[in-house]
């Protein structure tokens, strides 16, 4: 019995025997069948190859047993040289086939995995902005990394250790009961001096394993927290370098003893195997002698017999645990069924229509809105807290009502928390109302095309982001189509095309991780020029010049008096000086509007906003 024989087919064993108390939803057995339908052809080619092997596998055996019986007990050399090419040209089938077998078991794999993390991803992709805010982001990419790879392997696992293993087995023992019933039974009734080891030491290696795959996370987690950007440069302001150090050296010392016990468990594991398979083997050459002294056995099926032991043990024990091994496969694509069974909460209506380009009307009208409980957008196993949460229960907007008219800049101010970014967030329809309706050019945007609205909308934030990648891909982001001398001009309308002209690769240079290799004020410039070059009809600035100093927000504003002509903007800013010039200022607390009018005009009434711009002003004339 060959050790990779051994190790493949023991494998179900260290599979985690906990799963077998998970319940399985009705229909996964089918909704897993659907996804190998596509793949037929090659799971029937498969199927045939396995089925080819197997009769090669007993074959083999009795050309052995012809060549002690009829060739070298009776002298014959011709017969001898025959059948031993005859061996020797199985043996290169049976590599052939064996080759073949792993290209098919590989290929249907990958096939599985690229359907599961296609259509995964694309649902994520749908999915609304709410779920992002209740999931954490490491649950969602190990369910479409972990979870995929891990259907991947029990499905192939099913293939290999069960349909193979299956088909190998009962042409084997229907090929051992012809030559000897009697060495037959003795083999199947020392069965259990496989299973047991097996199931003992694979209990062991499941212990381990699972607290190996815990430390190293453990170990993981704090690395990617302080490795990032953003947490190197606390761990540097803040940190604690040689507690750090000691802190990780003692993960990672932990993760090393693991292992080496799994190390060990997993040979204790093998050689415990290798002996009974020796026990085994010994048990038959002695019945088998003993049979063949009396005569009521051939030599040559002696050594057959121990042929096709060598090939039982190991598929046969296998076998043992295929209930591990479904359940295994079962449950991996149940998770991966359960983020696709997730409906998004911003779905386009099959009516919705195209706003029409141009001047572009936003009308709010008594629009309340709460934000959605984590049970209404996540999955528990994605880390989203599901527990009571009367705040998210609690709206923030009530009974909003104004109109910006095409072409309108509409500045919202307020403190902190009083829901400002909220309104901007229901015209993209990152959220929808559950009360009143938000409308674009006279669309209810419930009921416009997601990709008609998204073009028509604009936005900058404060804190605004950028991909790991080119400039000239962030900038593209916003317009594939855009020509470079587009991109140019969107640079020096957002005053940073200085800026990227100084650098050695010029738009091909690397922005870095979320673009910390440019300051705050260079990524918030870059970001409006990603803007400018989109030339959506409507703009939501989001504190957009947060970032910036003096003379670059005079730069900018300069350029937004240009870009934003004819287009309709919604302005959040908590620096009073950027929306002076607004046609409309609307103030809100605590998710209404407590104050509308020019700036002028709040002035004069002497309320929050008159408040609010004494602060920022008091004694400047």
């Amino acid at each position: 019995m060959g050790s990779a024989g051994i190790m493949g087919s023991m494998r179900s064993f260290w599979q985690d025997a906990s799963v077998l108390k998970q319940e399985v939803k009705p229909g996964t057995v089918r909704r897993t069948l659907q996804f190998t339908a596509p793949y037929r052809g090659l799971l029937g080619l498969f199927l045939a190859v396995v089925i080819l092997d197997s009769v090669v596998t007993i074959a083999m055996p009795l050309i052995y047993r012809d060549i002690i019986n009829n060739g070298i007990l009776k002298g014959n050399t011709t017969l001898i040289i025959r059948l031993a090419i005859l061996a020797g040209v199985l043996g290169l089938f049976d590599g052939a086939l064996g080759l073949g077998r792993a290209y098919l078991l590989a290929k249907i794999g990958a096939r599985i995995v690229l359907s599961l993390r296609t259509k995964l991803f694309e649902h994520v992709q749908r999915m609304s902005l709410a779920f992002f805010t209740r999931t954490q982001t490491g649950a969602l990419v190990s369910r479409l990394n972990n979870d995929v790879s891990g259907a991947q392997s029990a499905f192939t696992d099913i293939l290999s250790n069960v349909v193979g293993s299956a088909i190998t087995v009962a042409l084997v023992i229907v090929a051992m009961f012809v030559l000897s019933w009697q060495i037959t039974l003795l083999a199947l009734l020392l069965l259990p001096l496989f299973v047991l080891p097996a199931r003992y030491w694979g209990r062991k290696l499941q212990t381990v394993a699972r607290e190996g795959y815990d430390l190293t996370a453990s170990m993981n987690s704090m690395m990617v927290e302080r490795f990032n950007v953003a947490g190197a440069q606390l761990a540097k302001l803040f940190g604690h370098p040689r507690e750090d150090s000691r802190e990780f050296g003692s993960k990672a010392l932990r993760v090393s003893d693991i292992g080496v016990k799994r190390t060990m468990y997993g040979r204790l594991f093998f050689t415990a195997l290798m002996l009974m398979a020796v026990f085994a083997t010994a048990l038959t050459y002695g019945l088998g002698g003993v049979l063949a002294v009396k005569h009521e056995l051939d030599v040559g099926t002696v050594v057959a017999l121990v042929a096709y032991l060598a090939r039982l043990y190991a598929p046969l024990t296998g076998l043992s645990n295929v209930q591990v091994t479904m359940m295994t496969a079962l449950v991996s694509f149940q998770r991966v069924f359960e983020v696709l069974d997730l409906p998004p909460m911003i779905q386009e209506s099959p009516h919705a229509v195209e706003i029409p380009a141009g001047p572009a009307r936003i009308r709010f009208d008594r629009v309340s809105f709460r934000y959605p409980k984590a049970s209404e957008v996540s999955l528990v196993s994605l880390g989203a807290v599901v527990a009571p949460d009367g705040t998210a229960e609690k709206a923030v907007l009530h009974g909003i009502s104004f109109v910006a008219e095409p072409g309108q800049l509409v500045a919202l101010v307020g403190p902190s928390g009083a829901g400002k970014t909220t309104i901007t967030q229901l015209v993209t329809r990152l959220y929808d109302v559950q009360d009143g309706s938000v409308s674009v050019s006279g669309v209810d945007v419930r009921d416009a095309k997601l990709d008609s609205l998204r073009r028509r909308v604009g936005v900058v934030t404060q804190d605004a982001h950028l991909f790991h990648d080119t400039i000239r891909a962030n900038l593209l982001y916003a317009r594939p189509e855009a020509t470079e001398a587009g991109m140019v001009e969107a640079l020096r309308a957002a005053q940073m095309d200085r800026v990227v002209a100084s650098l050695p690769k010029g738009l091909d240079t690397l922005v870095g991780e979320r673009g910390h290799r440019f300051s705050g004020g260079e990524k918030q410039r870059l970001a409006i020029a990603r803007l400018l070059l989109k030339a959506p009809d409507i703009v939501i600035l989001d504190e957009a010049t947060a970032h910036l100093d003096s003379d670059s927000e005079a730069a900018i504003q300069s350029a937004f008096a240009v870009a934003l002509s004819g287009r309709t903007s919604l302005v959040i800013a908590h620096r009073l000086s950027t929306v002076l010039k607004a046609d409309q200022i609307i103030v809100v607390e605590e998710g209404r509007i407590v104050e509308r009018g020019t700036h002028g005009e709040l002035l004069e009434q002497g309320g929050l906003y008159a408040e609010l711009y004494q602060r920022q002003f008091a004694g400047v004339s």
